[in-house]
């Protein structure tokens, strides 16, 4: 069945997907922050914090929640060399009505006015000296390369070049058809009322809004072998996914990445916003070679288990030793008691 021809979606549009989620444009700008003198004192995060709200508020006039702003110190600041960063953060930005001027025949202009409100953010930010209670400290601010569209397109095509000149992976398609996506809770993508484990079904019905799905995987953060990374404000690690989507076609793929690129997602009725991360694949997933090796990992985890479980329950099942005492050991420990 063909996939109508869905309009193009604007930098600052929301986007409205199936099981009561929604994609919800935002700016994300990570941050880096390096001594710049040569004493060094204490890092509070709490005054850092304050002193980027108070940076932002006066010299760009956003205002940001406290939750909007993330920060965290490095443990070894003695260790650091002056050029090496002391701490780093996130900052987001959900107010664009800066930039929303215009009417939807100014696409191209919309796209333009984004752009230069992104980079004009950016570079008020970047290399700008904020004292914290009298540390200095200098910033470094850049947009990460998977919320730029652009920037993730770019990487595509020149992975794929390169590969045409006989370097990279064989056997891949010329150009990417799987989406990767990771950090969104997986009871949003649940059966509502039936369990809060991932559903199959759901993620497919909630990703083929981009056209038709050849292949799909969803896994666990218990699965992945480690624990994901915390996503924005207070997810739980544990219950987070990670989603593999491989469409038919790349123009598929294509309008998924640039819908995701530069959003979070959120579920209606919740306040919380998941922001994931997102790439694109160039492993080979679902390359059959893979599929193969990944069920036979997933067989020897599963044995070790076995293995382990059977160990435990042989110990538990095995008699503590009861100390037995003839009649002559009974009678010399009578003999030393009351000696």
């Amino acid at each position: 069945m063909a996939v109508a021809k869905q309009p193009e979606l604007l930098p600052t549009e929301s986007l409205i997907l199936d099981n009561n989620l929604s994609l919800i444009p935002r700016l994300k700008i990570l941050l880096s922050f390096t001594r710049s003198d040569i004493f060094l004192k204490p890092i509070d995060e709490w005054q850092l914090r304050l002193s980027l709200t108070n940076l932002l508020r006066d010299s760009l006039a956003i205002a940001v929640s406290d939750g909007d702003i993330a920060v965290e110190k490095f443990k070894d600041l003695k260790k650091r060399k002056r050029v090496e960063p002391v701490a780093s953060g996130v900052v987001y930005l959900w107010d664009l009505s800066k930039v929303e001027r215009g009417t939807r025949e100014e696409t191209r202009s919309l796209n333009e006015r984004f752009e230069e409100w992104k980079n004009y953010v950016v570079g008020k930010l970047d290399g700008v000296e904020l004292n914290v209670e009298g540390l200095k400290l200098r910033i470094a601010a850049e947009v990460p390369a998977e919320d730029d569209f652009q920037k993730m397109k770019m990487s595509w095509e020149e992975f794929h070049a390169a590969r045409s000149r006989g370097y990279g992976m064989r056997n891949m398609v010329q150009r990417p058809d799987t989406l990767i996506l990771e950090g969104i809770p997986s009871r949003w993508f649940a059966e509502p009322r039936v369990s809060s484990k991932v559903s199959i079904l759901v993620t497919h019905t909630i990703f083929s809004k981009f056209g038709k799905i050849r292949d799909l995987d969803v896994v666990g953060s218990n699965d992945l072998g480690k624990a994901a990374q915390d996503i924005g404000k207070d997810i739980t690690s544990a219950l987070h996914c990670k989603v593999w989507v491989q469409y038919e076609r790349h123009d598929s793929f294509y309008n998924a990445v640039k819908a995701f690129c530069g959003r979070s997602m959120q579920k209606e009725g919740s306040r919380l916003k998941a922001n994931y991360r997102i790439d694109w694949d160039k492993e080979g997933y679902f390359m059959e070679t893979n599929v193969r090796r990944r069920a036979y990992e997933k067989e020897r985890q599963r044995e070790t288990e076995r293995r382990q479980l059977a160990g435990r329950t042989f110990k538990s099942e095995v008699p503590m030793p009861i100390a037995q005492f003839s009649k002559n050991d009974g009678d010399r420990l009578n003999g030393e008691k009351h000696a």
